[in-house]
Parts: C-alpha cells; sequence; structure tokens
C-alpha cells in the first residue's frame, strides 16, 4: 500500500477467519464499528512506519475482500441490515462527485465564535445546540474552510442478465462509494461489492408507503471488477491440465463444432459459426491510435422453424457473459445508452444499453429483421468501432461496447426464395451486412432422407430426457451405447465453458508466415464474383474476418501462432456463407470454381455421401416430373436407382479417383443403400430398414 502511496489496506476475510477468528466474526456482525477500530490502527501503524505519510493521504482504511458468501440482490432481507454482506451485478448508472460533510465548523452569526469540530453521520444532522460564547441559539453558519469534506458517489447496481430467474424483472440497489472508492467502476461494467447493508430515512418512500418504511443502501467498503460469475479465477489446476490436454487432440476444432448446440440436428455451418465467435479473435491497437476489433460478427437467416432462436438462447447460456433482446422488444436508446435524470440529484446520466451491457462478452439479437430503420442505424458504431458516442442533454462521451453480435432475421416473404438475391430475401442494408463476418441462410427442404433422419434424433432426444422413457434393458443399453459413441466426438458443455473461457483470456495468437497471395488471391476472386453475381457486397472488412476466424480457430488449438489450416478454414467458412447467399442458378456454379476452398479437411466419405445423397435427390426429383402427373406420386415409395458411373464421376470432380472403401464403409452401409454390382447401380430404398 505504501510502495503505490495508496490509501486503503486490503485484507483478506479468509486470512483474517484463520489467524483471528474472533475479530472475523465480529467484522460480520458489526462492521460499521469494526472497521472504524481498523482504520484507527491502520492509521496508527502506518504513522509509527512512516511519519510524514499523513501528508499524502491523510487517511487509511482496511478494505475486507474474499467474503466467502455471496447474496443475490434479491435475497436481502432484514436480517441482513447492519451486516456485511457482498452482492454482484451490473453498474447500470453513475452520479457525479459530490463533496460530503465529514468533519463539520460552525461560526455563530451574532458573535462569531467558531463552534466545532462536529463528525457528521449518515442518521442525522449537526445540531450544536447553543453558543458557548453568547448563549444564543443561533442562527449558526458553516465555516466552508475549516470544514473538511469527503469524496461521495453514488452507482446504481443491477443484477446480471444470466443470474436472473426466468420471469423475473431484475433488481436494482444503490451503492454508496466513499473516499477513494469512488470512480472504480463504470456503467457496463460488471462488479462485485463487499459493503454495509444499511437504511436509510426516506421522505418520499414515507408519504407513498407510510411511516416507519426505510430506504435501504449499500455502503461499499471493497469494490472489484469480476468478469462473470465464470471467471477464470473459477478454474482449477485439474480443468486447465484437462484443457491444455484436450487442445493436443488434432480434432478438437471438430469436438466443438460438433458439441455447440446439440439438441439440434445438422447446421453444421451455424454451429461452426457460432463457435468462432464464442472464442473471438484478437483486438490489434495501433499506438493508442486505431483500433481493430476482434469480436466476431454473426447473422442467421433462414425459414422460420429451424432452430434459429434455440441457437441464440444456447450462445447466451454458453458465454460467459452474454444479453439477450430481440428486435422489437429493443429501441435504439435500449441498445446503446440512454440519458435520464438522477431522482436525487435531478442531473442528467448515463445508463447502459443492452451492447454496453455485454461489454467483452455476446449480444444476441433475435428478429434482426423487425427493427426500424432508426434502431437499427444506432448499432453501426457499436459492430465496427465498438464505442458508443453519446452527446445528449449536455453529455458529451463514449461508452464500449467491446461485444460480438449475433442475430437472427427471417426473410421478407416467411420463406427464403432462392431465385431472388440475398439483399431481396432480407430487407437490410449493405452497410450493416457488410459488419457482418459471417452469414449464415438456412432453409428448409423437403428431403426424404434428412426429414427421417431429423424425426429419429428429435424423437431420440425426447426419449433419452424422459425420465422413466427407457425401461427395457436393451433399449438402455443401446442408448449407452450411442451416448457412448457420442460422448468421444463431443466435449461436455461445463467443460466447453471452460474451455471457451481460458482460450479467450489466456491465448493471444499472432500471425507469422501466412499465405498473403492466397487470400490476396481468393478477395480478388470474390470481390469479382460478388459483383456478377448480385449476393452480399464483398468489403475490405472481409479480409479482417478471414484473419479474424482464422485467430479463432487458433484459439480452439491454444496456439501462439496461426498457421496454414486456420487460414484455410477460416477461408471454407467465409466461402459457405457467401455461397449460401446466392441465386439457385449460380450457386452451383460457385461451388466448382471454389473446390479447391471448400474441399478444406472434410472427411472423404462425408463428401461422398453428400454427393450421393445429391445425385439420388436428382435422380427423385425427375421420376416425380416425368410420372407424377396426378400430383400424388411419391418417388420415394419404390427404389431410387442411379448408376455407379455417373457416382464415381463425381467423386473424380471432387478429386477422389477410388471410391471402393467408401461402399465397405459404415456411412454407405448405414443408408438404406444397396450396391448392385451386376447391373453397376446403386439402389435407395426408403422403405428398407
Amino acid at each position: 500500500m505504501c510502495a503505490s502511496n495508496k490509501a486503503s489496506l486490503v485484507v483478506s476475510y479468509l486470512h483474517l477467519s484463520t489467524s483471528v477468528p474472533t475479530l472475523a466474526i465480529w467484522v460480520a456482525d458489526a462492521p460499521r464499528q469494526m472497521l472504524e477500530l481498523f482504520d484507527q490502527e491502520a492509521q496508527r501503524v502506518t504513522l509509527a512506519l512512516y511519519a510524514d505519510y499523513d501528508k499524502i493521504q491523510p487517511q487509511i482504511h482496511v478494505r475486507i475482500k474474499d467474503l466467502p458468501i455471496v447474496d443475490s440482490l434479491r435475497d436481502l432481507r432484514a436480517m441482513h441490515l447492519n451486516a456485511l454482506v457482498k452482492v454482484q451485478g451490473v453498474v447500470t448508472r453513475r452520479t457525479p462527485v459530490f463533496p460530503q460533510l465529514k468533519m463539520v465548523k460552525l461560526n455563530c452569526v451574532k458573535c462569531g465564535f467558531l463552534l466545532g469540530p462536529f463528525y457528521q453521520t449518515d442518521s442525522k444532522e449537526v445540531d450544536p445546540g447553543s453558543c458557548p460564547e453568547c448563549q444564543s441559539k443561533g442562527p449558526f453558519r458553516l465555516n466552508v474552510q475549516q470544514t473538511l469534506y469527503q469524496n461521495y458517489q453514488r452507482i446504481t447496481m443491477q443484477e446480471s442478465p444470466g443470474s436472473v430467474p426466468a420471469g423475473r424483472i431484475p433488481r436494482q440497489k444503490d451503492i454508496i462509494l466513499l473516499n477513494d472508492l469512488i470512480d472504480s467502476c463504470r456503467p457496463g461494467e460488471e462488479i462485485e461489492v463487499t459493503g454495509v447493508f444499511e437504511s436509510n430515512y426516506d421522505a418520499t418512500l414515507n408519504s407513498q408507503q407510510g411511516f416507519p418504511v426505510f430506504h435501504t443502501v449499500i455502503k461499499a467498503n471493497f469494490v472489484k471488477k469480476s468478469k462473470g460469475t465464470f471467471d477464470q479465477n473459477n478454474l482449477s489446476d485439474e480443468d486447465i491440465k484437462t484443457i491444455h490436454k484436450m487442445s493436443k487432440n488434432p480434432n478438437i476444432a471438430r469436438m466443438v463444432f460438433n458439441s455447440i448446440a446439440p439438441a439440434i440436428c445438422g447446421h453444421e455451418n451455424i454451429k461452426k459459426a457460432i463457435a468462432l465467435s464464442l472464442f473471438g479473435g484478437v483486438e490489434k491497437c495501433f499506438k493508442d491510435k486505431h483500433r481493430i476489433r476482434g469480436d466476431i460478427n454473426v447473422m442467421v437467416v433462414g425459414d422460420p422453424g429451424c432452430g434459429k432462436s434455440q441457437f441464440l438462447k444456447y450462445a447466451e447460456k454458453t458465454s460467459h457473459r452474454a444479453v439477450y433482446t430481440t428486435g422489437k422488444g429493443a429501441s435504439a436508446v435500449g441498445l446503446t445508452a440512454a440519458v435520464s435524470r438522477d431522482p436525487l440529484t435531478r442531473e442528467w446520466t448515463l445508463e447502459g444499453g443492452a451492447l454496453v451491457l455485454a461489454d467483452q462478452g455476446v449480444c444476441l439479437i433475435d428478429e434482426f429483421d423487425k427493427m426500424n430503420d432508426q434502431d437499427r442505424t444506432s448499432i453501426h458504431e457499436a459492430m465496427e468501432q465498438q464505442s458508443i458516442s453519446i452527446s445528449k442533454a449536455g453529455i458529451v462521451t463514449s461508452l464500449k461496447a467491446r461485444c460480438a453480435v449475433i442475430a437472427a432475421a427471417n426473410p421478407i416473404k416467411g420463406r427464403y426464395d432462392s431465385t431472388i438475391s440475398f439483399i431481396e430475401n432480407v430487407d437490410l442494408p449493405d452497410s450493416i451486412l457488410s459488419r457482418f463476418d459471417c452469414m449464415c441462410v438456412v432453409r428448409d427442404i423437403v428431403d426424404a432422407q434428412a426429414d427421417t433422419r431429423i424425426a429419429r434424433f428429435v424423437v431420440g432426444s425426447h426419449m433419452k430426457s424422459h425420465p422413466v422413457g427407457l425401461k427395457d434393458k436393451k433399449d438402455e443399453t443401446q442408448a449407452a451405447e450411442v451416448e457412448k459413441r457420442e460422448d468421444k466426438s463431443r466435449i461436455n458443455q461445463e467443460m466447453l465453458r471452460k474451455y471457451i473461457l481460458y482460450a479467450r483470456q489466456t491465448c493471444k495468437p499472432k500471425l507469422h508466415n501466412i499465405d498473403d497471395d492466397r487470400i490476396s488471391k481468393l478477395y480478388s476472386e470474390l470481390r469479382r464474383e460478388s459483383m456478377n453475381s448480385g449476393g452480399i457486397p464483398i468489403a475490405t472488412r472481409h479480409i479482417e474476418s478471414i484473419i479474424r476466424m482464422s485467430e479463432a480457430h487458433a484459439k480452439m488449438h491454444l496456439r501462439e501462432y496461426v498457421n496454414s489450416d486456420d487460414i484455410d478454414m477460416a477461408i471454407s467458412c467465409m466461402l459457405e456463407g457467401f455461397i449460401s447467399t446466392q441465386k439457385f442458378s449460380v450457386k452451383r456454379a460457385l461451388q466448382r470454381h471454389f473446390q479447391s476452398y471448400l474441399n478444406f479437411k472434410k472427411d472423404t466419405f462425408q463428401l461422398l455421401k453428400f454427393t450421393l445423397d445429391e445425385l439420388i435427390r436428382e435422380q427423385a426429383n425427375y421420376q416425380k416430373l416425368t410420372n407424377g402427373e396426378d400430383g400424388e406420386f411419391d418417388p420415394y415409395d419404390e427404389p431410387v436407382k442411379i448408376s455407379m458411373e455417373d457416382f464415381e464421376a463425381r467423386a473424380r470432380e471432387l478429386n477422389i479417383p477410388d471410391v471402393t472403401n467408401f461402399y465397405k464403409s459404415r456411412a454407405f452401409k448405414n443408408k438404406e443403400y444397396q450396391l448392385d454390382k451386376t447391373s453397376q447401380l446403386i439402389v435407395f430404398d426408403n422403405n428398407r430398414r
């Protein structure tokens, strides 16, 4: 403390309880009197060691940290009055700093005699009684020069967004900061406050509720900035050891992708984009003059009923700090910041919105297309510069909004029309679309194979989730085998949260010896194709998006440097989003043009299975067009046959010359496929089980 010229001596409650248990009990039960004694003793010891320290800091204050019990703001009751409590929450409002009377000296107006000193308390005003010199009852005037003041500030703390029970409104509580605790936090920051829970007389509250009703506040003793309830300090040595062991697995990225929203079947591109956004890139600051964001913004557009809102809800529960809002329920000031009058001082104060509260976290906006244009333009600065500039009511300032934005939107016509461009499907301007690093289009396509797989997945999920769903021993054994096989390709959700938090806070991969020519060539080709095809516009920001996504992929492996695999994965992720926004007429041509980028690290069997499913679908549609004149013909009622020669020709286009092992693989046998080598046909029978 003295080496830093500070006025606060921080004492751990855990150390105090182990060394002097009696003092620890009295501090918790009677903190006001005990802290005064602690301050006096700390002042005496400090002056004994450093006689002139009172010239630097006139008073020394003892701060108590590491209080073991954390109370919720909604759980504070009468039993907590005048006791030491510890609460957590987000700062929503902060008043200016005011001088508060501490030691008062008064002058008698009649004779000019100096009265005092009187020490001001929070409970009542100083009453000197009568003048000792002239025995008059007053009036008395405050001696401004000899009166001592202390700094006073009031903040409003609100419950953290993730800790509010379902269906409840977040509770608020006023916190009083004194002396050197002022300006120790700002609106939007999540803090942990240790202080004395006190009651004050409030005339307004008494007139409304009737006497005697008191207003409660927390007089802060120690303030600590928190990075969320799921902080890195909660990670044990065993957790860190497990995380480093997992990072050495070469398939850790695929395991992370499979672990995102395990209750939703398919949609690998959305899971990949959300995983990259949760890990995030690395922000760059160039000599405090220019800053490039590291957070990855994701936009999900598609047909209703495809699980877009479920993805956002999953991201809210997985991220260490997240704020969820909807387009209709959010206004411009609700997203950025509001200016309101303080009820005590009647001065204008700032209140942070959703983007400010989600600082260093994730802001999730559902029904993004339902927002008004005026409200939507208010987040332009927050999405790129990650700051919110305020010029209202004489307040000119800038608030930090360093958060990733994951938005979900529906097409204008209800369902996505692949015959028109993406901009015509979604009524959003180019200025907002270019700020999203990754675009995901999800379509609800009628496909017998995919529909059967999804139906089985949903039924299986309900059976596994039901408490009495599995009674048969045979079913239990099969379910255990399936779950064990799935666990090898997934990560436990609690461990995934720890993995993401550890990677975000400790891993900062650097760019070194990356392929600049590959990125520049891809950028020029994408610019040319975007102008010709009419999809989403490609801007310089998308180069930064590739770098950010490659850094996020490197974080999944806890690497110090970004390598070529990270760059290739980021390129394939961006291309998938770019191609999915194109018209159906040009999508196939773009897939062939960028085939070398899209096939990055894809399983050969997975590519072949997708190609085979596509050929089956085309043949089924052809049979329906030729035989289904009455409109009731279902091509999947009878076997669908395709030529092995056509399938192998498609495989050669993917640079896969030999498909013999695929015919013997589980991916081929688990499906309703049959190989007829005599007729050189592949038969798909949907009725075969």
